[in-house]
Formats: structure tokens, sequence, C-alpha cells
């Protein structure tokens, strides 16, 4: 059970509580209380099913955002073996808001790049919620270009609000930040997959969303702007984000039938958060897919296969 829960969870947390309590209780009073345990227990699962098979784009942006979601780190532990962090864009400095390094994805060589976020305030404030300043995009790209000269595929792992828009960043050069990272990608001669973990948001994620692949899990977003950002200039309310988040078609089942994306990552019921492990084990058959197909293509033709699927974004006939 979730330390955290969001307000629509609230009657199926508090039937878990009670469960959990039942337990307790019979165990220190040593009474057999399992016809009434095993009750709950079916009306819980019923009630966790019906909860989340039917969840509203605002409900799944809110899972998107759960505090205690699998991040990069957590990913990097699960996934990923023998693995170093390379820092700094060796320009300006590190951003801890993108962070990446080599590693081994099933024995091969892969460099992954991707969003950090906290699980609490303290972490977030340590990586600027995962709002990235220009140097971390240039690290990105860096990075990148090592696995081209090596022939390393590139996994992205995408998860943030959006880039950093403090002065400071725009100082450095924040849009050409970005701009560059989506014209130097398109290009790059390796494979090169994008997953959404968690929040795709506006151009943080577009910097660090080029690739031949990309793979949203089932409870992420990908969005040009948050709902909350929508609403405030559309209607000059940003309690309307909920509407916003309908309008905005930012699901990955939405996303998948407008052709924006090419495979969903299914999470356990309940979420990422519920069980890192069984989504990470998700996420593994998929990389270990495509990794393998995207392998036996000459690097010209991915590079041409890539600029054609970028060209059909957004085209309706």
């Amino acid at each position: 059970m979730p330390n955290t829960y969001l307000d629509f969870e609230k009657p199926l947390v508090e039937l878990e509580k009670k469960i959990a309590e039942l337990k307790r209780y019979a165990g220190e009073k040593e009474i057999d209380l399992r016809a009434e345990i095993a009750l709950l227990e079916k009306k819980a699962a019923e009630l966790k099913e019906k909860t989340y098979q039917n969840l509203a784009p605002w409900q799944r942006l809110q899972l998107a955002r759960h505090p205690e979601r699998p991040n990069f780190l957590d990913y990097v532990e699960l996934l990923f073996t023998d693995f170093l962090f390379l820092h700094g864009d060796r320009c300006t400095g590190d951003d801890p808001a993108v962070v990446g390094g080599i590693g081994r994805f099933e024995g091969s060589p892969v460099t992954v790049i991707g969003h950090r976020k906290g699980h609490n305030t303290k972490e977030n404030l340590a990586c600027h919620f995962g709002m990235p300043h220009p140097e971390g995009f240039r690290k990105a790209l860096r990075l990148a270009k090592q696995a081209e000269k090596f022939q390393r595929p590139v996994i992205f792992l995408v998860d943030t609000p959006g880039a950093y828009s403090g002065i400071a960043a725009e100082e450095r050069g924040q849009s050409w930040a970005i701009a560059a990272n989506l014209c130097s990608l398109a290009r790059i001669e390796t494979p090169m997959i994008v997953v959404i973990t968690g929040e795709g948001g506006s151009g943080g994620a577009l910097a660090l969303g080029v690739g031949d692949v990309v793979l949203m899990l089932e409870h992420a977003v990908f969005s040009v702007i948050s709902p909350e950002g929508c609403a405030a200039i559309l209607w000059k309310d940003a309690s309307r984000a909920p509407e916003a988040a309908s309008a905005l078609k930012i699901t990955a089942t939405e996303l998948l039938e407008l052709g924006l994306i090419d495979a969903i990552v299914p999470e356990p019921l309940g979420g990422a958060h519920r069980d890192p492990k069984a989504t990470a084990e998700n996420l593994r058959l998929e990389l270990r897919k495509w990794v393998s197909q995207l392998r036996e293509i000459p690097p010209s033709e991915l590079v041409n296969r890539r600029w054609e699927r970028l060209r059909r974004i957004g085209s309706f006939s």
C-alpha cells in the first residue's frame, strides 16, 4: 500500500487499511477472521479494478505525478547493470535535472539518458523538480553523440513538467538548447528509443523525445503544455485544468490512436508506484524487442526512417 494516495483513491486506501488492521488484530488476539478478511479482500479487488480501469485524463495525470512513482534512478537499478554516470555539458556545468551514463541492458552496452525527479521535497529541490536547464539538454546531446561514436543504442527516460523557465536558464540559451537537440538528435546514426515514464511536458520532454520508437507507460502523459497552463491561457482559470486535460489528448491510449507513439507499456493495476519491479519487467520486454529490431537496421536507413516518422506527425490524410 502506497504511503501517499490521491483523492480518487481514498475509498480503496481506507478499505486496504481496514484489511491490514483486521489481519493485525487477528494475529494479536489469535482469532480466526479468515472469512471476514477474504470477503473484504474480494471487495477491495473489485473496487481497485473499477477505480483504475475507468480513469479520466486528469486522474491519469495525477498518477503520472505521483511522488512514489519510479524515477530514473529506480529504473537504472531495476533494468541496467554496471552503470556509470557521466556528468557535465563541457560548456557551463552539470544539470542535476538531466542524468545519464553508460550501462548494460541484458549484457549489451547502452547509453541511458533521462530526467531525474525525486520522491520527496528535498530530493526534488536537489534536481530542480526534473526541470532541465540548458546545460542539461547539452549534456544529453553530448552523451547521445558519444553513443553514436561507439554505436551504442540510446534509451531516453522522459519524466518532466517542462524545461526550467527562470531568467538564468533563458540567459544561457534555453530555447536554443532545446532546438539544437531536436535538430541534432534527428540525425544521430544509432538506435534511439524514447520512453515516457511519467510526465512528458512541453519542450523539456521534446528535447529528449526524438527517437526511432516512442513508448509510453500506461498512466504516463505527453503534452505540449500542462493542463493547468492551458487552462490559465485559454480561460484565465487554472481550476479548469481537468477540462483542459481531456481536450489536450494527453493519455497513452489517445496518443497511440493519433500515431504519436508506437506502443503502450502496461502498468500494474493501481499504477507503477504500487509495483515498480513489475513495471520495470514490462518495460524490459518492450526494450528487448525494440533494441533487437533497431540494431538490424543500417545507420543511414535508421536516420531516414526517423525523419519520415517525424514528418508524419500531424498528418491526417
